[in-house]
């Protein structure tokens, strides 16, 4: 099967959610599935968004395999032109397990490096981010804001893509700017 990394187009727009919503509906909940839908959909419509850092994986036919997304970060004001989020990630159920999610994220921290970001932010189990190279953030000064409920700190990661970064970001991590997920709070 051919697998094609590109960055978000227009045509995808569309299909990019309801692979988003599919993927994390059938992972949790249609109340996620939701929630994550409509955060892509909020980041797409923020100064953060960076649409040459929306990837998608599609087949020969043009069919979206995987998606992830990159965009610009803060941290108490600060990192806005270094730091990036990864949020999320989707690759199609029937699929997974066969490599397209790390294919795509390497494939950004190569393209978020080209565009002189330096650092990427996680939320996620660390099982499926630490064979990325993402660490646990606590350990240089990156923790979680109390709005922000994780099973463990470990689960709050950070991946450098210029070695010594880490050493002048820190701060608390607050996901105010997304309306999405402060709903209901």
């Amino acid at each position: 099967m051919l697998r094609i990394i590109k960055p978000m187009e227009k045509k995808y727009l569309q299909s990019s959610l309801d692979l988003v919503e599919t993927v994390f509906t059938a992972w949790d909940s249609p109340e996620e599935g939701k929630t994550v839908r409509s955060l892509v959909e909020e980041i797409r419509s923020k100064k953060y968004y960076l649409p040459e850092l929306e990837l998608i994986m599609v087949d020969e036919t043009d069919r979206i395999l995987g998606y992830a997304m990159f965009s610009r970060f803060h941290i108490e004001g600060k990192y806005e032109d270094e730091l990036l989020i990864l949020t999320p990630v989707a690759v199609r159920t029937e699929y997974q397990r066969q490599h397209i999610s790390k294919e795509l994220i390497e494939y950004g921290f190569e393209k978020a490096a080209d565009l002189g970001y330096k650092a990427v932010l996680v939320e996620g189990n660390p099982k499926n981010y630490n064979p990325r190279g993402f660490v646990t953030s606590a350990g240089y000064g990156i923790v979680a804001g109390p709005s922000i409920h994780l099973p463990h700190p470990s689960c709050l990661m950070v991946k450098e893509l210029v070695p010594g970064t880490l050493a002048h970001i820190r701060g608390v991590v607050d996901y105010s700017i997304y309306k999405t997920l402060n709903e209901g709070e």
